[in-house]
């Protein structure tokens, strides 16, 4: 999230009228183009596993602001390098809909979740069946609440009110997709799974776990035709750096390549990336350098068959809280709030800091700072030999949990793990993390390491995540988190109904 030089986007045409509404119906026939659709009158009798995919163009227009990176002037697009999407498939298993949308965007934050997930179950989607994510871009749309728009990029109350207004719109277009989409054509389709690999991540943090494997889940005609590919990897998207042309960075590029190189579409998941960073450098050439590399490692494998898997057969959500190092005592507030007047006065320090000081004195004199942040946990299982689980993890989770869940589940060959997934309210660090004086994804500075510092400054949060000292400490975040996605990856089967007559409901 720190600020960094921007590269001069010369060898980009900027476009800067917003793009139509394109709706699920129609984007999945022109994607299944030939096909054979089933529509909604035949709902009622299908079986098996059907596909719906949709998207529609979510590009600001110009002159929006442009979310990722910490800034004491907001920035302003000027264009549209490449558009930003709103991606939706839908599996249907046995006639009950499982729907995952992924954004171009930073990441949403809880409000924003809660109220596209209450717009989608209206619609009759199980919540556990309905997944949110973000692909992370560092030139997306500022959205409401995380970032902070005030702490991250010193926007002023007028410049809040056009983010809160293009965050309802958002909200509203996305409905509107998964709607469009669960109204739409469905193509009978089979599941398989491999995992290939790329090598352009590495741990910023200096941790010893660097993300190489590249999930690949391929809906197929049953004549073995790809039409739908959900790929993963886990590193930020910030290969073009700061630009002021919205862009959906190396995830964007290599979706369009793959749709391009295979006439499936295309989606992707973000893996736990946030402790890992893209090597070399950034702009317009390097962004295309990682995309071209993951569309190829993607296209290799959508064109081979992979592991048959069927479903999802079993899903489940659930939330997290994870607790703050915030002693709430008066003692201890007076000390903390010392702390972050200090900090509010040293011109030396980035101005997200400073603003973040400032904001914190203000919620301790109100009393209205958080002593815990809630995460969703997700997870889907697909039935083969043997299962593959998905697991949708909320926040900028780091790759140390993945690393422990693949060696107790079956390395990537049975587990996809997924980050950003839902709400992004703020990094979440391994106990690694917390026992170091100085972390960004940790959310400590060295300045004053008992208050939030680095990635949690952005965030607007009071203190770092809580860790675990020692043995005999309570629980931290990190024990926290490992039981809430152990129970979900454990969860048993959630009863569940059939599709109505008429396909108009779905439990």
């Amino acid at each position: 999230m720190q600020s960094v030089e921007g590269h001069t986007p010369s060898d980009r045409r900027p476009t800067v009228a917003r793009r139509s509404l394109l709706t699920g119906g129609a984007v999945v026939a022109a994607s299944l183009a030939g096909q054979s659709l089933v529509g909604s009158s035949a709902r009622g009798a299908t079986a098996g596993t059907e596909l719906s995919v949709g998207r529609v163009d979510i590009t600001p227009t110009a002159g929006a602001f442009l979310a990722g990176y910490g800034v004491d002037v907001p920035r302003r697009s000027t264009g549209t390098a490449a558009a930003l999407f709103a991606r939706c498939t839908i599996l249907w298993s046995a006639g009950v809909p499982h729907v995952i949308v992924t954004a171009d965007v930073l990441g949403f934050a809880r409000g924003l979740h809660r109220a596209i997930r209450s717009q989608v179950l209206s619609l009759g989607v199980a919540s556990e069946n309905f997944a949110l994510t973000a692909t992370h871009t560092h030139n997306g749309p500022v959205l409401t609440d995380k970032l902070d728009p005030f702490i991250a990029y010193a926007m002023t109350s007028a410049q809040q009110a056009e983010v809160r207004a293009y965050s309802d719109q958002l909200a509203a277009r996305i409905a509107h997709l998964v709607g469009a989409t669960l109204a739409g054509p469905r193509t009978a389709c089979t599941l398989d799974y491999q995992v290939v690999s790329q090598h352009f991540s590495y741990n910023r943090e200096g941790l010893p776990y660097v993300e190489a494997d590249v999930p690949v889940l391929t809906a197929r005609t049953p004549g073995g035709e790809p039409r739908a590919v959900l790929f993963s990897y886990g590193c930020h998207p910030v290969t073009a750096g700061s630009q002021t042309m919205f862009d959906p960075d190396y995830p964007g590029d290599a979706a369009a390549r793959i749709e391009q190189a295979t006439g499936a579409f295309a989606q992707f998941l973000l893996g736990p990336a946030g402790d890992q960073d893209p090597v070399g450098g950034r702009g317009w050439a390097q962004r295309e350098l990682r995309g071209t590399e993951l569309a190829q490692a993607v296209t290799t494998a959508a064109l081979r068959p992979g592991r048959p898997v069927a479903g999802p057969t079993t899903t489940h959500y659930r939330e997290v809280s994870l607790p703050l190092d915030v002693t709430p005592t008066a003692d201890n507030l007076r000390r903390v709030s010392a702390c972050y007047t200090a900090r509010a006065a040293n011109t030396g320090l980035p101005g997200y800091h400073r603003r973040h000081a400032r904001q914190m004195i203000s919620q301790i004199e109100a009393g209205t700072f958080a002593t815990s942040i809630p995460v969703p946990v997700q997870s889907w299982r697909f039935s083969g030999n043997p299962d593959l689980q998905l697991l949708l993890a909320g926040g900028e989770i780091v790759s140390g949990y993945a690393v422990y869940f693949r060696a107790r589940h079956g390395t990537s060959s049975r587990l996809l793990f997924a980050g950003y997934a839902n709400e992004v309210p703020a990094y979440l660090p391994s106990d690694e993390l917390p026992r170091r004086s100085s972390t960004y994804a940790g959310g400590i500075d060295s300045d004053f390491p008992g208050i939030a510092g680095g990635s949690m400054t952005v965030y607007g949060w009071l203190g770092h995540l809580r860790g675990k000292p020692t043995a005999t400490s309570p629980d931290g975040a990190e024990q926290i988190l490992i039981g809430a996605i152990e129970a979900a990856l454990t969860a048993a089967p959630t009863p569940r109904l059939t599709s109505r007559a008429g396909g108009t409901r779905w439990s």
